[in-house]
C-alpha cells in the first residue's frame, strides 16, 4: 500500500493516536524536513503543540543517501560502526562537522521567533515520514531522552521490519502502519513524494495551518 503523500500518512496516523487527543500533557515533536508535514497533521487532530528536533543523517562519502551513521541535536554523532571502517577519519569528520552546521541553521531558521521548547514530564510523540536505516530518528531519540520526558512515542507510516524492531527497545510505545517486505526507500511508501523546503516548514510551524498542501516545492 502507497500513501497518496504526507498529508494522508499523517491523518491515518492521527487516527492511531486518538487516545492522546486533547491532552495537555501531549507535544509532538517532528523531524524536518518532510515529518514536518505530518507533525502539523498530527498536532491539529490531537489539538497539541507542534515543534521540532533536528538530527542530521551521515551519508555514506561514496552514497550520500546511504545512512552509516547521524549526528543528535547537540552534535553527537551516533555511527554504524562497521559501515565507518571503511573510509578514512578525516572524510568521515568533514561530512559531520558541514552537517552539524546545517542543522544548526536549520534549528535557528524554523525555530526563530517559538516559545522555549519543553519536552522534560511530557508525552512525547515523535514523527518522521518513514525510516530506512534508522540513524537519524535513532539520533533523535537521544536528543529527546535527554531531556527526560515522561513517555516517549514513535508515529511513523512504515519503514523495515528490522530496523523497527530496533526503535521498539528505545521508547515506550511505537506507531507503524506499514512494513513492507521489501524495503529500499522512505518514498516507497508514496504515490507523491517531493521535497519539502524550508519555508514550508516554517510555515507549518508557526502558523499552526495544516492546510498546505504537500505538493511541489
Amino acid at each position: 500500500m502507497a500513501f497518496k503523500n504526507r498529508t494522508a500518512a499523517g491523518e491515518q496516523l492521527a487516527g492511531k493516536l486518538l487516545v492522546y487527543r486533547d491532552n495537555p500533557n501531549v507535544t509532538i515533536i517532528a523531524l524536518p524536513r518532510g515529518g514536518v508535514v505530518l507533525g502539523r497533521v498530527i498536532a491539529d487532530a490531537l489539538h497539541a503543540p507542534l515543534d521540532i528536533v533536528v538530527p542530521r543523517k551521515i551519508g555514506a562519502p561514496d552514497n550520500e543517501e546511504y545512512a552509516i551513521g547521524a549526528l543528535t541535536e547537540g552534535g553527537e554523532v551516533v555511527w554504524n560502526e562497521a559501515e565507518k571502517e571503511r573510509y578514512p577519519e578525516r572524510i568521515l569528520n568533514e561530512i559531520a562537522e558541514k552537517e552539524r552546521a546545517e542543522a544548526q541553521r536549520r534549528l535557528e531558521t524554523y525555530r526563530k521567533g517559538l516559545p522555549p521548547r519543553i519536552i522534560k514530564d511530557k508525552i512525547v510523540i515523535l514523527v518522521d515520514d518513514g525510516v530506512a536505516t534508522g540513524y537519524t530518528i535513532r539520533s533523535a531519540i537521544n536528543t529527546i531522552k535527554k531531556q527526560s520526558p515522561k513517555k516517549l512515542v514513535i508515529a511513523l507510516p512504515g519503514g523495515p521490519v528490522d530496523t523497527l524492531e530496533l526503535l521498539k527497545k528505545d521508547v515506550n510505545e511505537l506507531v507503524v502502519l506499514e512494513t513492507p517486505a521489501a524495503f529500499w526507500a522512505v518514498g516507497q511508501l508514496y504515490e507523491e513524494f517531493p521535497q519539502v523546503n524550508d519555508e514550508e516548514v516554517i510555515h507549518l510551524l508557526q502558523t499552526g495551518s495544516s492546510g498546505l498542501k504537500a505538493g511541489p516545492g
